[in-house]
């Protein structure tokens, strides 16, 4: 009877074991399903959301969950959403943004007046004659960033703060060939100077959103709104200066607004406001800025040395045209094409070749049957604007590794450089 008892019991709870494990398999199934459904359906709800986004844009969901939006700013933050009804508001989403921009950099912009001594009468008496132009202050210890068409034929410059309050400026540095200086003040310790935020040009885009201040004609912190409009620019000044990688930008750019910053959507200097294309001495649309990544490669140079030393190749460089690849009958169709090396030059002993059979181009007159340049280092090289980026890290007694392509062949040569003249680049946009 006690064995019978016992087998009840065992059986019992085998019977509970495997209930138990019932239920909980049978849980797990259910949840499992469960699962499979519920990924199902969030599948299909976020293809169904992404078509509406694809379709309707960001604003067309945001909408559709009640949420009103006005405006959406796309930035590396992600989105930055505007809410409400537009017509109980002040201002514009968009206007914000410019609003804060200007409250947030218009400190940082000043005022300078050159004077230039000059002969003006019929007695030849030497007169002062007085000019204007934009800086952005660039340290708390007076450091100034202009254009330097704006101060380097000044016999006196003053700069003027947002306070009213003006200094006498000393010229620091010059690179005229990139049209950029750096002057300096001295101010009481009770005044504060705020320094601009120097971005990058690197990742513009035409089309952006850009914003200048400047004096025009002599009205201070000027603010005028525009987007980019073109990239990688050659222009040429009156002077017969070119500046290569130029910003083309619609943002109204008038006499006495070079050297002031030309801003993205945060406020960060792109741009350094630098010339404009006008047949009436006025903005036409058509301006240009030089890239604030030309202007950090050079300002410690140009506070510690007065001057920036550049490398360039001794030789004359052709920018390939499809018809002079053809008519030449060219084994590539990119890159530069060697007119001539100086004799006995660091690229004439490295190597390279220049042409020999002297052809009519345009108004020039170049040498056909030289070395097509492809690389400088590893940097690929595709047209004059791709050579003056890739030299321009370089200064004059360094060697640069330069491949070319000869008749078919590769070939790489190490070359020294030489100083790079205002008279170089100029030769690139003839």
């Amino acid at each position: 009877m006690l064995k019978n008892t016992r087998n009840r019991l065992v059986r019992l709870i085998l019977m509970i074991l495997v209930g138990t494990l019932s239920v909980f398999f049978a849980l797990v199934l259910v949840r499992w399903t469960n699962s499979i459904s519920e990924d199902k359906q969030q599948k299909e709800l976020s293809q169904a959301l992404k078509t509406i986004v694809e379709e309707q844009g960001a604003e067309g969901l945001l909408n559709m969950s009640g949420v009103p939006v006005a405006n959406i700013f796309h930035g590396e933050s992600g989105l930055i959403l505007f809410e409400g009804n537009e017509a109980q508001w002040l201002y514009s989403a968009d206007e914000k943004q410019n609003i804060s921009v200007y409250e947030n950099v218009n400190k940082s912009v000043v005022h300078i007046t050159t004077t230039v001594e000059t002969q003006v009468n019929s007695f030849m008496d030497v007169l002062p004659a007085q000019g204007t132009g934009s800086g952005i202050i660039l340290s708390t210890d007076g450091y100034i960033l202009t254009n330097a068409h704006v101060v380097e034929k000044a016999a006196s410059l003053k700069v003027g703060l947002y306070n009213n309050q003006s200094y006498p400026a000393k010229l620091i540095g010059v690179d005229s060939e990139d049209d950029l200086a750096v002057i300096k003040i001295q101010v009481e310790k009770e005044v504060v100077l705020h320094p601009a935020t120097l971005g990058t040009s690197e990742a513009l885009q035409v089309g952006q959103k850009v914003i200048a201040i400047g004096n025009p004609f002599g009205y201070d912190r000027t603010m005028t709104v525009g987007v980019v409009s073109g990239l990688n620019r050659p222009v040429r000044s009156n002077e017969g200066k070119v500046v290569m990688n130029a910003i083309q930008t619609d943002a109204a750019i008038n006499p006495g607004n070079s050297g002031g910053p030309l801003l993205n959507g945060r406020g960060e200097v792109i741009g350094i406001n630098s010339s404009i294309y006008s047949t009436t001495g006025s903005s036409q649309g058509v301006n240009f800025a030089i890239p604030i990544d030309t202007a950090i490669a050079v300002i410690p140079d140009l506070i510690k040395l007065g001057k920036v030393s550049r490398g360039w190749l001794d030789l004359a460089a052709v920018q390939l045209s499809p018809q002079l690849v053809v008519y030449a009958k060219l084994p590539v169709n990119k890159g530069v094409l060697v007119s001539q090396v100086v004799s006995s030059g660091f690229a004439d002993k490295a190597g390279i070749r220049g042409g020999t059979q002297m052809v009519q181009y345009g108004s020039s007159v170049i040498y056909l049957g030289g070395d097509i340049i492809t690389k400088v280092n590893d940097t690929n090289v595709e047209d004059l604007n791709d050579l003056y980026l890739a030299l321009l890290p370089y200064k004059s007694g360094q060697k640069v590794s330069i491949t070319v392509n000869r008749k078919g062949e590769t070939k790489r040569m190490e070359v020294q450089l030489i100083e790079r003249t205002a008279q170089h680049v100029s030769a690139l946009v003839r």
